[in-house]
């Protein structure tokens, strides 16, 4: 299905079209008033009439409207669709080169070395995208989330993304779901899109923001009383007159972090925020379309919530959350200084970054910006590394017409590419600066360990754009804008003025220059070639299918202490060169995963011969011995990013089963796409009693669902202990197990059908 640079107002007719009627037959059947969510979710189930629709519990189809994937998750998600047989996609589906420029110099420079280094993956993303009827959003085009909030994002659509932030969308009053490549692949094939019908959490906002206080406070508020495990299974949805006075942009900052609280995803009512956004990005039909059905577009009088929270936007306060974890709240200035000092966390920051997915629109530029203005204005300067990154090529060129920009580099900061960037580890600093203990923030999403430029000595801390520039000019961590002064070179004191931002350019938005290529209309002559001996993309080879045994004595590859995202799992940074070819990029195996054995870092004990090796070394020798192995995983496991290969990998090592105290719903739902059996323990305290050299065996497969697994322990002493693990199999994802992978039912689907 060829696709253009923006949602046709055909397709948003055909949603709208069906709103009324099944909205009406969702309270019918459910004989009550419907939240904004279940109105989104019944309008696109596959079986409106007779779908269970049970929060919480039951499994249900839905048809997304589209599909939008970045660049290094689309080259295994396209590697799999080529398997599956299909001359094109059949949903609107996209590609977002955003994650592979590399942060080091400056825009122009950072983009030709991209550009020079990514080539071949480049060339196979652009001819496959051609191939098969996908939109081609080419290097510098800008992040994926603001592109996709730029041109294809409506209220009351459903989309779901290769990305765990496609909950940016939800700005828009979009449903928009972070998924493996699996999953987009089951859509782009025509097939449903399966996952566990959702709870639903209402958050009331009432006031209005104002002062130094903005939308990025709002969600570092709920990441802090929900936690990163709070939102699970759930989809947040935010209502209420403060709710209403937020930009949409604004709002799409606070979906695009609920990805941090683990919910499926974040939604906002329609409103006339989100028609005026639309109205500047060219998309006045769509507004004229929402506004037949708005009514629809909100939560009902009466809309029951799983967990209601209120916030009141008057009393918030900006807030700085870190490091290690992004629910890691404290007050600006003294709140996070005493937090500071009583762990020995640098005061003095070493870079200050702004943008990312999450915090680079216009507002939050021109915000920015006025901070700027006023520190120029008294001969302040950044005291630290100051980096922008423009959320798009749209916002950079306004930025840059507008004169912000030049605002901003007037203080010393320097603007880097379209892209990602810091955000995802594709930052390279000095070594002088990461040997030691140093302190950054940041208006980005996610600040793990690692997470910005491959250093466990640098602190994360995110928070506001204003914070960040603010923090910048003190060059100190504890600074609070709201009081404390910074000495100018004339030897007065500055305080900093509130921010003011424009929600939206007065002259319009300056498009920059085209970066988006339209597939053929008949792509069937177009050959997409991958070498055989290329290191960066590998076609791959079918999973082998369950072969009707239990399993039995499985060796302990891994058991990880704490904390292990899919960062752990599968590392980013430098990896991301190898995200198109399985096998290379399995050399990254848990390598940051904590062992919960003897406290290092990403390596075990080889039972083939009782020695030390790094995890990806011991799976490697596993899987060419024939050596079938579990991994154990503490709470929330696989939190974070959206990359299936935490998934992939382990599965193409040999992996088949992995028991954790909790699991992050995208990591688990990748799991099961990928053959292999994710088991939480009923009893959390079974992760304490599994030893170093303990075998544990998996019994009654396959899993039934609603039933839970018995399992056993095998000490070396030949003493046993059992247990019980608890699953989330539905009937369907049963058949994927004993496939060998979700992708070979498929694949086996669609070879029926011809």
């Amino acid at each position: 299905m060829a696709v253009s640079a923006g949602t046709p107002i055909s397709l948003v007719n055909a949603v709208y079209g069906t709103l009324v009627e099944r909205a009406a037959l969702g309270r019918k059947r459910l004989g009550r008033p419907l939240s904004l969510t279940e109105k989104i979710l019944i309008n696109h189930l596959a079986d409106p009439a007779n779908q269970e629709m049970e929060r919480g519990r039951s499994y249900a189809d839905f048809r997304p409207d589209r599909v939008a994937m970045q660049d290094a998750t689309a080259q295994m998600a396209l590697l799999q669709f080529m398997t599956a047989g299909l001359p094109e996609t059949l949903v609107p589906s996209t590609v977002h080169c955003d994650h592979l420029i590399m942060a080091k110099t400056g825009a122009r420079i950072d983009m030709g070395v991209a550009i020079d280094t990514n080539k071949e993956v480049y060339d196979f993303l652009r001819s496959v995208s051609a191939k098969f009827g996908i939109g081609f959003w080419g290097p510098g085009s800008g992040i994926i989330h603001q592109v996709v909030l730029e041109h294809y994002a409506f209220p009351g659509g459903m989309m779901i993304g290769t990305d765990s932030h496609t909950p940016n969308a939800g700005g828009l009053g979009m449903v928009a779901i972070g998924v493996g490549g699996a999953d987009a692949v089951d859509v782009m094939t025509g097939f449903p899109f399966n996952v566990r019908w959702p709870k639903v959490i209402g958050i009331k906002l009432t006031g209005t923001l104002s002062g130094w206080s903005s939308p990025k406070d709002v969600i570092l508020e709920v990441a802090r009383v929900l936690t990163v495990e709070g939102g699970t299974g759930a989809i947040v949805e935010y209502f209420g007159d403060g709710a209403d006075s937020i930009s949409a942009t604004g709002k799409a900052t606070i979906c695009n972090m609920g990805a941090e609280i683990g919910a499926t995803c974040s939604v906002f009512s329609y409103d006339q925020h989100m028609a005026k956004y639309l109205q500047a990005t060219g998309r006045a039909d769509i507004a004229a379309a929402a506004d037949k059905v708005a009514s629809e577009l909100r939560p009902d009088d009466g809309a029951q919530y799983d967990q209601l929270i209120e916030i009141d936007l008057n009393s918030l306060k900006p807030l700085i959350n870190g490091p290690h974890s992004p629910d890691r709240a404290h007050k600006v200035g003294a709140g996070v200084g005493d937090a500071a000092r009583e762990n020995s966390w640098p005061l003095e920051v070493s870079a200050a970054l702004i943008g990312s997915c999450t915090n680079s629109s216009y507002e939050d530029i021109t915000r920015a910006a006025s901070v700027a203005r006023q520190a120029a204005a008294r001969g302040l300067r950044a005291k630290t590394e100051l980096l922008i990154s423009p959320g798009s090529e749209q916002i950079r060129a306004t930025i840059e017409r507008d004169g912000l920009m030049a605002d901003l580099e007037a203080i010393g900061a320097t603007v880097l590419a379209n892209a990602c960037g810091p955000c995802i580890g594709q930052w390279e600093r000095h070594a002088d600066v990461t040997a030691k203990p140093n302190s950054i923030v940041n208006s980005f999403n996610r600040n793990f360990p690692k997470r910005n430029d491959g250093s466990a000595n640098t602190l994360s801390f995110v928070t506001s754009p204003d914070t960040v520039i603010a923090i910048a000019l003190s060059g100190r961590l504890d600074f609070d804008p709201t009081v404390d002064t910074i000495t100018a070179p004339d030897g007065t004191e500055v305080l900093l003025s509130a921010p003011v931002g424009e929600v939206l350019p007065a002259n319009g938005y300056d498009p920059g220059v085209d970066t988006f290529t339209q597939p053929p209309a008949d792509g069937s002559k177009i050959t997409v070639a991958v070498s055989p001996t290329s290191d960066r993309l590998q076609l791959l080879e079918p999973f082998t299918a369950w072969d009707g045994s239990d399993y039995i004595d499985l060796p302990v590859l891994m058991k990880a202490k704490g904390k292990c995202t899919t960062d752990h799992i599968s590392a980013a940074g430098k990896w991301l060169t190898y995200r198109g070819h399985l096998e290379n990029i399995s050399g990254n195996l848990f390598i940051g995963a904590i062992n919960a054995f003897n406290g290092a870092t990403g390596e075990g004990k080889d039972i083939t011969d009782g020695g030390t090796r790094l995890y990806p070394e011991i799976a490697k020798r596993y899987s060419q011995t024939g050596i079938s192995w579990c991994a154990i995983g503490d709470q929330n496991y696989g939190e974070g990013s959206s990359r299936e290969h935490a998934a992939m990998e382990p599965r193409f090592r040999g992996g088949v089963v992995i028991f954790a105290r909790s699991f992050a719903r995208i990591h688990e739902t990748n799991l099961k796409k990928q053959g292999l059996v994710p088991l939480t323990f009923s009893d959390p305290a079974t992760y304490e009693l599994i030893g170093e050299d303990d075998r544990i065996s998996v019994m009654g497969l396959p899993p039934v669902p609603d039933k839970p697994i018995t399992c056993r322990i095998t000490k070396a002493d030949g003493s046993t202990v059992d247990f019980e693990a608890k699953h989330t199999f539905s009937p369907e994802q049963v058949e994927w197990f004993k496939a060998g992978s979700a992708l070979n039912i498929v694949r086996a689907k669609v070879a029926s059908q011809k």
